[in-house]
């Protein structure tokens, strides 16, 4: 089973429109494109806990998060 949780999100539709767009210019679903720039902003920020077992999930087995 998926550890992952769903919630409603209520956005501005000119935005939700350019995320839509983004999304497809990375090859990614909507979900996937914001759940990316959410990631990115919360280690830019320095919020975001590092993953038990010391690495992201899904990335190359020698890659360590830092």
């Amino acid at each position: 089973m998926s550890d992952r949780r769903g919630f409603l999100l209520r956005v501005d539709p000119a935005l939700l429109e350019a995320l839509q767009r983004w999304a497809a210019d990375d090859l990614r679903s909507l979900n996937g494109q914001m759940e990316f720039l959410l990631r990115r902003a919360l280690k830019d920020a320095g919020r975001l806990r590092p993953e038990k077992g010391g690495r992201r999930k899904g990335g190359p087995p020698g890659e360590v998060k830092g």
